[in-house]
């Protein structure tokens, strides 16, 4: 036995959720995502990732910019559902949308619920220095993140990065949402309130938090440098230049916070030092720090701000 779903997502993260519902075979009534927007150097209009797998599947996809309206909430009450799907959607759902599903709705976060509800838990996992992190599904209700949780899965974080976290978390949301709404068909599967103990809250990475501050420890730079890598990157002035540092690493080292210390690019830090690995000047390509440096000489002394 199938069930009938809408799919609710838009950005890469929620692409493999979507895939792995096609090969399950289940009816996909409609996709919603979020509506086509500029993006990319020349600005032009492009459809999510969501969407773009939806159409190559040939699914119906749906763009509104609210479901907050009455004709909103008609039309997806119309498509008799017995779930919705949701993952890293985009907007939130009221609760006429909540209530339309026979089962209900269920959504993928990527934290260790209640710790990191909301929108950015990865990178704020990272960025704290948490051992761990994982996947739930839980059912939705009207708060931000704080429905049952009906499965988990952990990992490690060790001194993975966002771009590599985000992949891998993404793969392994895609199939335990597979297995939930398996074991939730059958009829099989249990849920458990989150505690109200240790919720976090997960907000937006603002722009003003990806200036590298060369004061802090060394190991609390690695945890934001890897927090924000790939993208948006963490940065700091290098002769005048922004640079990003991509990937570096905590190592012995003494100096004036922000000076470079040894010719293989060791920075001092407000305690600690760490060598830079993986980095990009403005408009440039990611390098090495070798590579980096024949064309844009750092040598001992110099000071980043």
């Amino acid at each position: 036995m199938t069930l009938r779903i809408a799919f609710m997502g838009t950005p890469d993260f929620a692409v493999p959720t979507l895939s792995e519902l096609i090969g399950q075979r289940h009816e996909i009534a409609a996709v919603y995502t979020q509506p086509a927007r500029p993006r990319g150097r020349g600005l032009a209009s492009e459809p999510s990732p969501v969407a773009k797998l939806a159409q190559a599947e040939g699914l119906p996809v749906r763009t509104p910019e609210t479901l907050k309206s009455a004709d909103a909430q008609a039309q997806f009450a119309a498509l008799n559902l017995d779930a919705a799907v949701v993952v890293a959607y985009g907007l939130l759902l009221p609760s006429p949308i909540l209530h339309a599903p026979r089962l209900g709705c269920f959504n993928l976060h990527a934290s260790l619920l209640p710790r990191w509800r909301g929108a950015a838990p990865i990178q704020r996992a990272i960025a704290a220095g948490d051992r761990e992190t994982g996947v739930m599904v839980m059912r939705m209700d009207e708060g931000l993140d704080t429905g049952p949780v009906l499965m988990a899965e952990s990992t490690e974080i060790g001194r993975k990065t966002f771009g590599e976290l985000h992949d891998e978390l993404s793969l392994m949301g895609a199939s335990l949402m597979a297995r939930a709404l398996a074991a939730l068909e059958r009829g099989s599967i249990g849920e458990k309130p989150q505690s109200p103990a240790g919720a976090t809250y997960a907000k937006k990475i603002a722009k003003e938090e990806t200036r590298i501050d060369w004061s802090k420890s060394d190991m609390a730079l690695d945890c934001l440098i890897r927090a924000l890598s790939p993208v948006p990157g963490a940065w700091c002035e290098a002769r005048g230049e922004r640079l990003k540092i991509l990937y570096a690493e905590p190592v012995p080292g003494e100096g004036r916070a922000g000076e470079i210390i040894s010719d293989d690019l060791i920075v001092a830090c407000g305690e600690g030092a760490l060598r830079l690995i993986r980095l990009q000047r403005a408009g440039g390509r990611v390098m090495g720090a070798d590579e980096l440096l024949r064309g844009f000489p750092l040598p001992k002394g110099t000071m980043l701000a």
